[in-house]
């Protein structure tokens, strides 16, 4: 599978003074506050904090989820992603965004295969190719043989994994992820920490990842440290 993860600049994402306020008057909760940082190709970022530091606000925002109330969100240099409209902003998400989610975010009822199959029917890819990605994703994640699975008779590592081939399969040039590995047990997420970042060096996809757990900080290329919706620190 080819990626189509590239950008002219040096840099997929980019984070512009992006503040977001919920509430008002005496009620506003600042739960970003003038946040900055650029994500380049292949890199994976993960992003860490307390509960509470604004790491769930910032995804949503970095993939349109969600609108800041101040500051811009780019897609390399030439698409200001906070300036679209929200048209622009799903047609982005279906196609250049992919994301893991902590509960896993499987429908039950659907094969491994037919649930990463879905973002690939949203777009309306043709059955032939859709059939060839949903097995190259599959087997990438270490899942091939597990293509008519449902869920329930996964591990939630490999309910994991069928997350990740779903993010995947689309080719995005962002992967966001929140708390991927937080259901899963320290061996096995390490495993699926591990994957993520081999996926998103070999596939030069730009990736911001929210966790705590300090062993799969020490996986990341950067650190950037939230603490009351500000940056702490970025290393």
């Amino acid at each position: 599978m080819t990626t189509t993860a590239t950008t002219v600049a040096g840099y997929a994402l980019r984070a512009e003074r992006v503040s977001r306020t919920f509430g008002s008057g005496a009620g506003e909760v600042h739960a970003l506050v003038d946040v900055s940082f650029e994500v380049p190709p292949g890199e994976l970022l993960v992003v860490r904090g307390p509960s509470g530091s604004g790491k769930t606000t910032l995804l949503n925002v970095l993939g349109g989820l969600d609108r800041p109330s101040s500051g811009r969100v780019w897609l390399g240099t030439e698409r200001e992603l906070t300036a679209m409209s929200s048209d622009d902003v799903l047609a982005v998400r279906r196609d250049e965004i992919g994301y893991v989610f902590q509960s896993f975010g499987l429908v039950p009822v659907l094969s491994a295969a037919e649930n990463v199959e879905v973002p690939l029917r949203l777009r309306r890819t043709p059955p032939d190719e859709r059939a060839e990605r949903v097995a190259r994703a599959l087997e990438l994640v270490g899942l091939a043989g597990h293509a008519e699975q449902r869920p329930y008779e996964l591990s939630g590592g490999q309910q994991q994994r069928v997350g990740i081939a779903r993010a995947l399969v689309s080719e995005p040039r962002v992967l966001l992820a929140d708390e991927p590995t937080g259901q899963l047990d320290s061996g096995t997420a390490g495993a699926v920490m591990d994957l993520v970042r081999e996926l998103v060096h070999t596939w030069r996809v730009a990736a911001v990842v929210t966790t705590h757990d300090p062993d799969l900080i020490a996986r990341a290329d950067r650190v950037l440290t939230l603490r009351d919706g500000r940056v702490d620190r970025d290393r």
